[in-house]
């Protein structure tokens, strides 16, 4: 494979990075680089050279499947080829068509000249993977762009568009139209003027009370990064940029990188990275496989769920068609839509045109007969088999043939409302998570009649609507809420032994949740785990719940809707405060039970969640349900607020061994409801053999 296209245009000699999709700088692109750049050095015919990037990418950066590997380190490293461009006799220009990010950015800035289509994203996105900008990124960037711009695009990650740059030293020119001409137009003006070849390096950075700028950064940023060491190591290195010759810099800047590079936190966040793009992949759906067209959907149910759904498509660009049975609830459904884009309007995350628009694309109805031409209709009904009998027979008759016909059940057997209909290869499940207009994941249901191509048109329109679409089988609850079943019946049974809400909670919180189970609980609404408790109770007649839900229940605490759940709520706040009826309740229960309550440590806490957790992962993956053990990390740190540091509950297992998560499961075995305590095959099967998960994903 040709990594690198050379040409010349005059005296001028053009390098084409070719290694699609992003351009990433593994070792073969790199020598190519290095091949090229020394081709034109050794030419006397060539007077300047530009490197120009192809696709919509200059370059993504570092080939980071290479972290770790010997390939990362091999000659040409980041800092040979860099030093190669800056160190040419002939002046480089760099022809930055699209995305610049990470070690793409890098490489720019180690060119003489740099010129950019004007829509150009340029960033420094290391800090997301835990670690920092490993190439000089750190002390380049600072004498292009000044010392607090660059800060702020290191620290945060975020990409910065060539018009917001075009003033500072880091572009010599923009383009609106063809770059690589207008960096060879560069190149030959050098040429002809006879410019020096201009060296980041020798800038010489002046900032007044830098250490004290500094010292401030750090103390914003510590609160935001107290799980994340990165962006603090970020500002050491700026700091270096700054205060140390350039060449200390490097040294200071490098020591972090791979100070950054072995934390558990850059493995977990790497980890994830690579997880998401494995996602995508469907092993026996080719990426070639043919798409239906999707111009336009329909959603049945305009409640909570189904407008947040419809407002997926409509930011899209994708018209919607919301059906409900009575007026009164399509109004209510509609306002609700319009209210929350009134919301990011006042936030200036939405303009008036794009507001307009996407009230536009949402239409609603009370007839069937109104989905007659819809590509794609998505039910959001009562989570109720019956009901859901109702709409998919009614969907057969009218919606037209090649239709995907989509449940956004989050439970039920999806191979069943499938028979409800003549065409179940058309059948599939689409399970948004609440808030549907802002979570993440979207677990896409496979049947067992499911088409090919509608699984792969899914896929795609996961990606459209700007979901991470994780591919999973049918089971009660799916992958995500089958897993948080039997962790919220652990947390459940803690209560009854010596624990209460706030413990647990805090205890996860600390962890690194966003919020404890008791929390999530209040805010999804008590009531909907109620319903799917009792459905439990008849088709699992053996398993022992704890008793204190279905008191809470029976009160009518429901949640933050009803201002009281496992905690009480006050008017117009959502702080939760312990509840002494809910504490009451508790220790009625443990007394009813003959339980002497004992002391619950937080570790404890965590292990019987994580371990509940990790347990029915296994049997999850052991049974085919989820595709690889990284999909299951997906769905937990796209859909459940699993922290991205700690790479989702396999990872995490992983880290932890599985042999010490087994004998602590078989300590908790030996106290209360052992039964929740029944290794999953697959985990004895890992550690008998020496292994992880991460290693029988590589082999299934």
């Amino acid at each position: 494979m040709a990594f690198a296209d050379y040409t010349s245009q005059g005296a001028v000699a053009v390098i084409t990075l070719k290694n699609p999709p992003v351009n990433a700088l593994s070792l073969g692109l790199r020598t190519a680089i290095a091949d090229g750049l020394e081709r034109a050095n050794n030419d006397a015919s060539v007077r300047a050279v530009v490197i120009a990037g192809s696709g919509s990418a200059f370059c993504g950066g570092a080939d980071v499947s290479e972290f770790g590997l010997p390939a990362m380190s091999a000659s040409p490293s980041l800092a040979d080829l860099f030093a190669l461009a800056e160190h040419s006799s002939k002046p480089v220009v760099a022809a930055i068509n699209g995305l610049a990010l990470g070690g793409g950015l890098e490489l720019a800035m180690a060119c003489h000249y740099r010129v950019a289509a004007a829509a150009a994203q340029l960033g420094m996105p290391e800090v997301k993977l835990g670690i920092l900008p490993g190439a000089g990124g750190t002390q380049r960037l600072p004498r292009l762009v000044g010392v607090e711009r660059a800060l702020n695009m290191i620290v945060s990650g975020n990409p910065v568009s060539a018009c917001d740059l075009a003033k500072t030293a880091l572009l010599d020119a923009t383009a609106d139209a063809d770059v690589l001409t207008a960096a060879i137009a560069l190149a030959e003006r050098v040429i002809a003027e006879k410019l020096p070849c201009k060296k980041a390096r020798d800038i010489k950075i002046e900032f007044p009370n830098a250490e004290a700028f500094l010292d401030f950064a750090r103390g914003a940023v510590a609160p935001l990064a107290k799980n994340y060491p990165a962006p603090l190591k970020c500002i050491d290195a700026i700091e270096a940029a700054v205060l140390q010759p350039f060449d200390e810099g490097m040294k200071t800047e490098e020591t972090l990188f791979i100070e950054l590079l072995n934390t558990p936190q850059s493995k977990a966040l790497r980890h994830a990275f690579f997880a998401m793009r494995a996602a995508a992949k469907v092993p026996d759906v080719p990426s070639s496989t043919p798409l239906r067209e999707i111009k336009s959907v329909a959603v049945i149910g305009a409640g909570t769920m189904g407008g947040g759904i419809a407002m997926n498509f409509a930011s899209a660009g994708i018209p919607v068609t919301v059906l409900e049975t009575t007026q009164a609830a399509l109004d209510k459904g509609l306002a609700t839509v319009r209210k929350n884009y009134e919301s990011t309007l006042k936030k200036g995350r939405l303009t008036e045109e794009e507001f307009d628009k996407r009230i536009k694309l949402i239409v609603g109805t009370l007839s069937y007969d109104d989905l007659k031409t819809a590509d794609l209709v998505i039910e959001a009904v009562f989570e109720d088999m019956q009901v859901k009998q109702q709409v998919f027979e009614k969907l057969d008759k009218v919606a037209k043939s090649g239709a995907i016909l989509a449940s956004n059940t989050s439970t039920l057997d999806l191979n069943k409302i499938a028979q409800f209909t003549q065409r179940p290869q058309d059948v599939i499940g689409l399970h948004f998570f609440s808030p549907a207009n802002v979570s993440k994941l979207l677990e896409i249901v496979r049947g067992a009649k499911s088409a090919k191509d509608v699984v792969a048109t899914s896929m795609a329109v996961s990606k459209q609507i700007k979901k991470v679409g994780v591919m999973s089988g049918v089971c009660d609850g799916f992958i995500g809420n089958r897993m948080m079943n039997a962790y919220f019946r652990q947390m459940e049974l803690l209560l009854d032994v010596g624990a209460l809400p706030q413990q647990i909670d805090k205890a996860m919180e600390k962890f690194g949740f966003a919020m404890g189970p008791f929390r999530v609980s209040d805010l999804a609404g008590n009531d909907i785990l109620w319903y799917i408790r009792k459905r439990l109770y008849i088709e699992y007649p053996n398993r022992v719940f704890s008793k204190t839900p279905d008191r809470i229940c029976e009160l009518g605490r429901f949640g933050q809707k009803t201002a009281a759940g496992w905690y009480d709520y006050k008017a117009g706040d959502r702080a939760a405060n312990p509840s002494d009826t809910v504490t009451a309740i508790v220790l009625e229960e443990s007394a009813k039970l003959g339980i002497s309550r004992r002391k619950i440590s937080d570790e404890e806490i965590v292990q019987r969640a994580l371990y509940s957790l990790i347990n029915e992962g296994a049997r999850i993956l052991e049974e085919g349900i989820a595709l690889r053990a990284s999909d299951i990390d997906v769905v937990y740190l796209t859909g459940y607020g699993f922290p991205d540091f700690r790479g989702g509950p396999l990872f995490y297992a992983d880290s932890v061994g599985v042999p010490n998560i087994l004998r602590t499961m078989r300590g908790f075995a030996k106290g209360y409801q052992p039964d929740a305590w029944e290794p999953a095959p697959l985990l004895m099967q890992l550690a008998a053999e020496g292994k992880n998960f991460a290693s029988w994903g590589n082999q299934s």
